[in-house]
């Protein structure tokens, strides 16, 4: 079938090869030399030929040997470049003038509320496990476990691939102020996102935050300007435009051109994300479309952060952890979950 026609071809018939030569069967050379024979029957020649029948005559094909050289000329050279196209590192670093401890109710609240928000008609965030965790390197956390159900905002050459219900599975160590952050889909098995997040009180300004020894030569550093960068235009509210934004608790804000340069307190979000896709010709555009959306979800959040600061200003880290419990199980009943 012509797929790029449209049309169907009559598929073209190839010729069978020649069957293979019995085990111990001694071989004609085309040289007038006879080949060597090895107890499995393999020749030992630089090439090998073997008699068969045509049409009553007898004639020798040739079978040139196969060299480990000329068989990765094509496949080697594919397996290197998939595998250094099938992870993608990025780093991500955004200022906010908030202090790390300030930041951590913050995120919580705008998580929630956010997520309750966009969890509409089956689809948005469920929340499927929100609970203490122990780790015995990093202490006691929370462990979260949610599904992001977005099958409508998928770009059209994305749903033509994908089932109609169709969600990602998103789990979440917090262990503040580290995090870890895993993305997994099951319809896309060789697709995942790795982020590992460390929030210092700095202006991003940390060279190495990381100190991760798997990264490979140099990963790209991308700065993100909650104020100036700009947004799909879908996303605005002039609401949350920080550029005009003052809170009335705090006081801070409107942030003015360089305002990371002179702002006090401030706080640094780095965030190390690897995508990691290993599906042969979609590498490119697959990392283009979640990078993108990464960092407009990335933007927008902290936009958010900030705009919403005198909404949870005022709350302790308990009020906040009451606070996401309410919001996940309002979230849960649009899908008809059980609560948390």
């Amino acid at each position: 079938l012509d797929v790029a026609a449209g049309a169907a071809r009559e598929p073209r018939l190839a010729p069978l090869p020649p069957p293979p030569p019995p085990p111990g069967a001694r071989l004609a050379d085309p040289r007038g030399r006879r080949a060597q024979r090895s107890p499995a029957g393999e020749t030992r020649g630089r090439d090998a030929s073997f008699p068969t029948e045509l049409s009553g005559a007898t004639r020798l094909v040739k079978i040139p040997r196969l060299r480990p050289e000329s068989v990765d000329s094509f496949a080697g050279q594919r397996a290197r470049i998939q595998e250094e196209r099938i992870m993608l590192v990025k780093e991500y670093r955004i200022c906010m003038p908030l202090t790390t401890e300030e930041y951590r109710v913050g995120q919580l609240y705008t998580i929630s509320k956010h997520s309750h928000q966009e969890s509409d008609k089956g689809e948005g965030v469920e929340v499927v496990k929100n609970e203490p965790h122990e780790d015995p390197v990093h202490g006691p956390g929370q462990f979260t476990e949610k599904r992001v159900h977005l099958s409508s905002k998928l770009p059209s050459w994305a749903r033509a691939v994908t089932p109609r219900i169709f969600y990602i599975t998103e789990k979440a160590w917090n262990y503040y102020p580290y995090t870890i952050t895993e993305y997994t889909c099951s319809f896309l098995p060789k697709f995942s996102i790795y982020i590992e997040t460390k929030y210092e009180d700095n202006c991003g300004d940390n060279a190495n935050i990381f100190h991760n020894d798997k990264i490979l030569g140099d990963h790209e550093v991308t700065y993100l300007d909650i104020a100036f960068d700009e947004i799909p235009e879908r996303y605005y509210r002039s609401p949350e435009d920080l550029r005009y934004f003052c809170s009335t608790k705090t006081g801070r804000g409107p942030l003015r051109e360089g305002w990371r340069e002179h702002t006090h307190p401030i706080m640094c979000s780095y965030k190390l994300v690897t995508v990691k896709f290993e599906v042969w010709g979609l590498q490119t555009r697959v990392e283009q479309f979640v990078h993108k959306v990464i960092r407009d979800i990335l933007l927008i959040g902290h936009r958010q952060a900030f705009a919403w600061v005198d909404e949870w200003c005022e709350m302790s880290l308990e009020e906040v952890r009451a606070f996401e419990t309410q919001m996940y199980t309002a979230t849960n009943k649009n899908f008809g979950s059980q609560e948390l």
